[in-house]
């Protein structure tokens, strides 16, 4: 077993414990762009921070570029959602452990007049067969985060190829989540996003929610410690604090305690067995 677990654990606590000592710290988070465009890190990392005195500072980007960022010690610690290509980073040996943070859910949006006509379903790949024989505009966001992951995993339960269709009525925008919702919304298109960018995003213009509440739209998210034996130069230290405060109990409820609109954006559930 490696040593670093338990070395990184006592650090934590020291730092936890002495905020002060840790006053000139900083971590960098890689993470996803639906936490940082929902408004998420503006309300919690203030609270961590006043904790531990350690600066945190994040880098948006899709799930697939943090890792990436990450693999080349960009970074000291993930905060993504695409559980697969996570554990496979950990696997590599990237990582450190990695370990559930918290959830909310996909959803299929699209203009209100519904021209695939799959307004108030509940099976995702039922309505992506009815776009794809529809030939309906779909906006993808092509970037391969952690929702292009899922919407990819979706098409292919639907059974539709959507390389055939690039550039068609399937339109790749390689763009974030906000920006890909505008473009949906300037094309009368549909398209996969995760519920809190949906809940924070303030012009919807005509898009409305038209499929919800699949099983297979869950998104949990998770937090992993960059390896520090692979990446040296990381605040393993740091890091191992953030991850410690994210799934104890004062993150736990910074997250439960985000709302807008009255919505709950997040649901914590670290610590309730790795689903």
């Amino acid at each position: 077993m490696s040593r670093y677990p338990i070395f990184l654990a006592a650090m934590a606590l020291l730092a936890l414990a002495n905020p002060a000592h840790a006053a000139d710290e900083h971590i960098i988070i890689q993470s996803t762009t639906s936490t940082e465009a929902s408004g998420l890190f503006d309300h919690i990392l203030p609270i961590f921070e006043d904790k531990t005195g350690i600066d945190a500072r994040v880098v948006a980007v899709g799930t697939g570029q943090a890792l990436k960022n990450a693999q080349n010690c960009d970074g000291d610690v993930l905060f993504v959602h695409a559980k697969p290509a996570e554990l496979e980073f950990v696997a590599s040996g990237y990582g450190v452990d990695r370990q559930d943070v918290m959830y909310n859910d996909f959803v299929i949006v699209g203009p209100s007049s519904d021209p695939a006509g799959i307004g108030g379903g509940q099976d995702a790949a039922a309505a992506l067969q009815k776009i794809a024989a529809s030939e309906a505009p779909f906006a993808s966001r092509g970037d391969d985060s952690g929702t292009h992951q899922k919407e990819l995993e979706l098409w292919q339960k639907a059974g539709a190829d959507v390389n055939q269709a690039s550039g068609g009525w399937y339109r790749e925008t390689g763009s974030g989540m906000g920006a890909t919702l505008n473009t949906a919304s300037s094309m009368g298109a549909y398209a996969l996003t995760d519920r809190g960018t949906w809940i924070s995003v303030e012009n919807k213009a005509d898009l409305v929610i038209a499929v919800e509440g699949d099983e297979a739209m869950f998104n949990q998210y998770g937090v992993i410690l960059v390896n520090p034996e692979h990446c040296p130069s990381i605040n393993a230290k740091g890091a191992q604090a953030f991850i410690d405060w994210i799934t104890g109990e004062a993150g736990q409820q910074a997250i439960a305690d985000f709302t807008l609109n009255d919505q709950q954006l997040f649901y914590p559930n670290a610590n309730q067995g790795q689903s």
